[in-house]
């Protein structure tokens, strides 16, 4: 009912963005990593509701974790958050964890940080 974390962040230190095709979701997270921890985080999205909801669960599950730690949220971190989503919805999470992972991915290429295994 309250999303949170809903706004561009222009000097953000890296940027993931996915879409989904089939519903013609999309979404943006940008990120903020102060060392080695996501100190601030927002995204910017274009989707329905569940869409909504999950970047806003998504953003706040991964605020203050490390980049390890944020790599291994997975969907179900996401539907468990929301106390759950109905079936025909539950892709809406993967949109979120994918984007993170890809803005993720974008901070370690740009800073030239591996991912290790447990982290993928």
């Amino acid at each position: 009912m309250c999303p949170q974390n809903a706004r561009d962040m222009p000097d953000a230190d890296a940027e993931g963005s996915v879409g989904d095709p089939e519903c013609g979701d999309t979404l943006t997270f940008y990120l903020k990593v102060t060392d080695g921890v996501i100190s601030d985080i927002s995204y910017l999205v274009f989707g329905c509701c569940a869409a909504i909801a999950t970047s806003s669960a998504t953003s706040v599950l991964a605020k203050g974790k490390t980049i390890k730690e944020a790599m291994k949220i997975t969907e179900d971190d996401v539907v468990n958050a929301l106390d759950g989503l109905p079936e025909s919805k539950v892709h809406c999470s993967l949109l979120g964890v994918s984007a993170l992972r890809c803005a993720l991915k974008n901070y370690c290429s740009k800073n030239n940080i591996e991912l290790t295994e447990g982290a993928k």
